[in-house]
């Protein structure tokens, strides 16, 4: 292992298990020392580091529940049972793969498209629990991924009828039992609920199984909170759909997450900001106080328990409820204090922009403050916050001025019925005048720099289109397009090296940097060496590209092999969790300085779409169902990201892309009030607090036009109304997956996408730049609209190389 893998393990394991969360605790845990102990579950051996899809990180190696229990100390004494499950698994996943290959015969589809992110539900089994030793744990593991939407059945989203028998009775027979949850998100735990000890280990990249062993001996403290609510199957939102292939109709409007259990009056099993630790704590002396537009909390955290720990300050807002109904709470802030030793104490301060939750009014195109008392609540979780203060607004403030966009989503969102609450706390006025009102300009004037102007059409086009192979191939579908970096998904042209303009080298994300593990040079250039397809999509590839794809290649005479090793770093939900911003920028930081190792320019990350529904298959890669999180975090990692120079992050997927059913082309249903205030703020959150390099639209469309290809989304909202200066792309759009059967839509035109102010196609095809080229010349995309896409993406091309060491 290489210098830099050691420093960037050592960096990012003192945070692992601050990404942890502990639903549940009777004082059994920690351990006094290693012991005999009942490893069960198909998480022991089968750990998750994270999910599949784009967030694959090939890194040296990975540490199991089962190999960190014995580096720590442990003895397992399961070893039959897991050596049993270990054979039924293969045969389920044999049948898996089976019955997806036939179903794609009989949809007459690529078994490609089915199988990518499709997840295998775990077997019932019918096993001895015969392990010796007084203490037990069950680690319950889940995947998902990119392509394919979890599902409620057991196995999945459900626990299997074997898993909830063996789990109750290992809580029944054993004092020191833990349930440990391998998972990317949530399951239905309301079977399990007697269980004395759960934790959420969640997937923490390369030392996951390492993490709980520290956890459990005492040498590492959980101290994470839920940044999505897990509830019992049956109490999600179900105003709105999910997972339709043509169509989906987000009707529950802004009541999301937690603001949906807020007035739907239904149970969640734990609560967003939830979180339990070893230790205990105390909140005293909470003081409120606002200036100008600022509002500050500073309240006093005790540590009153027994082991040392971390806690975390969450303050929250109630708006009135004027003409325009409003959440019963909003996150606006919130602070970890540092590791506090028994009886020690902290101050902690969190401080939030009262303008930042203006509420956008339809009728006027505008983002409004009404009048009335705004509430500031603070705690240790959404369920434990107390009223500190009101905020008193004597009149309506217009904060700012826009234009309606984004179309119109055929509903009207729905309206809950608010109950309003009053509270008995101190009324601090809010100066009105100390408020702007700002009307947006979407007259910008973009520069055309003389390089760019002296090109023709058919360069233009090239430079809007990703560097493509003239030939073909399948390097697009396997995000693997890129020719100067070893597994790099792709780059911007080549074509005009000559004259100065070098190609921006794209890798992928967002668990870590996602290239080659190994590769070798010859005269012909770079090339990855070992299989070339992940393992995921093997499977449900053709007989023949089975085989030469997925062989072991020989290293040809004369080329020297190298190794691109990477590091996988939690998974956006585990990061969040921490609700630890230093930690998360620590984490771009590992990200950002092996871009600097392997020459890649752009990382393809971070991913902050919003936990809509918790079967989204994708939602591991994502932070929270809260906007304000996601874009915190989202530019904490920004900002780890680009302190390398010639480094940048590429803010994904723009906007609306909650499903990975039929993802190339689902038409998301969303009002203009649910984008501005959900789906979006997070994106502008993270280009305020990071100014990053690039942003990616998302595969779906947006009240019936894809998000790549609408000028509102790409021109008017990322650039005029959130001051974008980076440059914008398409995610990796391939023609030959164009959608599931029965799809009535199609996917993205060239033209369309430059039209729209869309700097880049990618990956980039023969096929695709014709198709652009024609769009030119036929009218679809003016000369100069091209030169102004191609004039960001040659600015960012200088930035980005002629910044690097």
């Amino acid at each position: 292992m290489h210098t830099y893998e050691k420093e960037n393990l050592i960096r990012l394991r003192t945070g692992l298990a601050e990404c942890t969360v502990l639903l549940k605790k009777d004082g059994r845990f920690p351990l006094t020392a290693p012991c005999k102990i009942a490893a069960y579950g198909n998480g022991v051996r089968h750990t998750q580091k994270g999910g599949t899809g784009s967030g694959e990180v090939n890194s040296r190696f990975f540490i199991t529940v089962e190999q960190g229990l014995q580096n720590a100390g442990f003895t397992i004494t399961t070893e039959k049972w897991l050596d049993a499950y270990d054979e039924l698994r293969v045969q389920a996943k044999e049948q898996f793969v089976k019955d997806i290959r036939n179903e794609a015969r009989k949809q007459h589809i690529r078994a490609l498209l089915l199988g990518m992110g499709a997840v295998m539900p775990e077997p019932e089994y019918d096993l001895p629990l015969n392990g010796a030793g007084d203490t037990a744990i069950y680690v319950l593991s889940r995947t998902s991924g990119e392509g394919s939407d979890r599902k409620i059945t057991s196995g999945d989203f459900l626990l299997t009828h074997t898993e909830q028998r063996d789990i109750l009775a290992l809580n029944h027979k054993y004092n020191n039992f833990m349930l440990v949850l391998n998972v990317g998100g949530p399951v239905d735990l309301s079977p399990v609920q007697n269980v004395k000890n759960i934790l959420i280990l969640s997937q923490l990249g390369v030392e996951t199984g390492a993490v709980l062993a520290d956890i459990l001996l005492g040498k590492a403290n959980p101290s994470g909170k839920l940044t999505a609510t897990w509830a019992e199957e049956g109490n999600y939102p179900d105003i709105g759909n999910f997972g339709d292939i043509n169509d989906t109709f987000y009707k529950e409007g802004i009541y999301v997450g937690y603001r949906w259990f807020d007035v739907a009056e239904r149970e969640a099993l734990y609560s967003f900001g939830f979180g339990l630790s070893y230790t205990e704590f105390a909140i005293s002396d909470i003081h409120t106080a606002i200036d100008g537009r600022k509002v500050t909390v500073t309240a006093i955290i005790t540590n009153t328990g027994k082991y040392p720990g971390k806690e975390i300050l969450q303050v929250y807002l109630s708006c009135p409820q004027g003409k325009l109904d409003k959440p019963v709470r909003e996150l606006t802030a919130f602070c970890k204090t540092a590791e506090l030793t028994p009886m020690q104490s902290q101050r902690v301060a969190a401080s939030f922009d009262l303008s930042d939750f203006a509420s956008y009014d339809e009728k006027t195109a505008s983002y409004i403050l009404e009048k009335g008392n705004y509430v500031v609540l603070c705690g240790t979780g959404a369920d434990h916050a107390v009223a500190a203060a009101a905020l008193r607004l004597d009149q309506t403030i217009t904060t700012r001025r826009v234009k309606p966009l984004l179309g119109n989503p055929g509903f009207t969102d729905w309206k809950p019925t608010i109950r309003i609450k009053t509270y008995d706390v101190p009324v601090l006025p809010v100066n009105a005048a100390a408020f702007t009102s700002e009307t947006v300009s979407y007259e910008k004037i973009n520069a055309i720099d003389e390089i760019i102007r002296e090109m023709n059409g058919e360069n233009l086009c090239l430079m809007n289109m990703g560097a493509f192979d003239p030939h073909g191939g399948l390097s697009g579908v396997i995000g693997n397009a890129g020719t100067n970096v070893a597994g790099a998904a792709g780059e911007s042209t080549g074509a005009f090296k000559n004259i100065g303009i070098p190609p921006i080298i794209m890798a992928d994300g967002p668990a870590g940097l996602r290239i080659s593990a190994q590769c070798y040079r010859d005269k012909k250039g770079l090339h990855s060496f070992g299989p070339a397809i992940p393992a995921t999509f093997l499977d449900f590839m053709p007989k023949l590209f089975r085989l030469f794809f997925g062989r072991n290649p020989k290293l040809p005479k004369g080329s020297v092999l190298q190794e691109q090793y990477c590091t996988a770093i939690p998974v956006g939900t585990a990061i969040a969790q921490s609700f630890n911003l230093e930690f998360a920028q620590t984490c771009g930081d590992v990200v950002g300085s092996e871009m600097d190792r392997f020459g890649v320019n752009l990382w393809l990350a971070p991913a902050l779409n919003i936990h809509r529904s918790p079967l989204c298959g994708r939602n591991f890669e994502y932070y929270s169902e809260d906007p304000v999180i996601s874009g915190l975090f989202a530019a904490a990692m920004a900002r780890g990201v680009q302190s390398h120079p010639g480094r940048g992050v590429t803010l994904k997927h723009y906007a609306a892309n909650n499903q990975e059913t039929n993802r190339y082309v689902s038409n998301s249903h969303v009002s203009q009030r649910a984008m501005r205030e959900i789906y979006l703020k997070g994106f502008q959150i993270a280009i305020r607090d990071s100014s990053p390099k690039a942003v990616m639209t998302s595969y779906n469309l947006l009240n019936g036009i894809h998000t790549s290809e609408s000028r509102d989304l790409c021109t008017d909202i990322l650039r005029s109304e959130f001051g974008f200066e980076g440059i914008c792309m398409t995610d990796w759009v391939i023609r030959n997956l164009e959608g599931a059967k029965g799809s009535v839509y199609t996917i993205p035109d060239p033209a369309k996408v430059a039209a729209a102010g869309g700097d880049l196609f990618m990956p980039g095809s023969k096929a695709d730049y014709e198709q652009l080229l024609k769009g030119f010349r036929a009218g679809a995309v003016s000369k100069q609209i091209l030169q102004e896409n191609a004039t960001r993406v040659y600015r960012m091309a200088k930035e980005l190389l002629h910044q690097q060491p």
